[in-house]
């Protein structure tokens, strides 16, 4: 699997619904949308439903943790 990040967050699963990512973040269904319309969180849609990638939750957390860094 070259190429490809491993994710170390939630169960290994690569996809998830908003109300699991609201969970595996601690974080409410307005403030996951509202990450998701500026862009700080990735999603994809697979018909109707919208899913974030485990790679894209990963990236937010480093994101965050980085800023955390930096502002220290």
């Amino acid at each position: 699997m070259s190429g490809v990040r491993q994710s170390t967050i939630g169960d290994g699963r690569h996809l998830y619904r908003v109300p699991e990512a609201m969970r595996l973040l601690s974080l409410s269904r307005s403030v996951i949308y509202e990450l998701l319309r500026s862009g700080r969180l990735g999603s994809v849609t697979e018909g109707r439903t919208r899913l974030i990638p485990a790679a894209a939750i990963q990236a937010y957390v480093d994101t965050l943790v980085a800023e955390s860094r930096r502002a220290s």
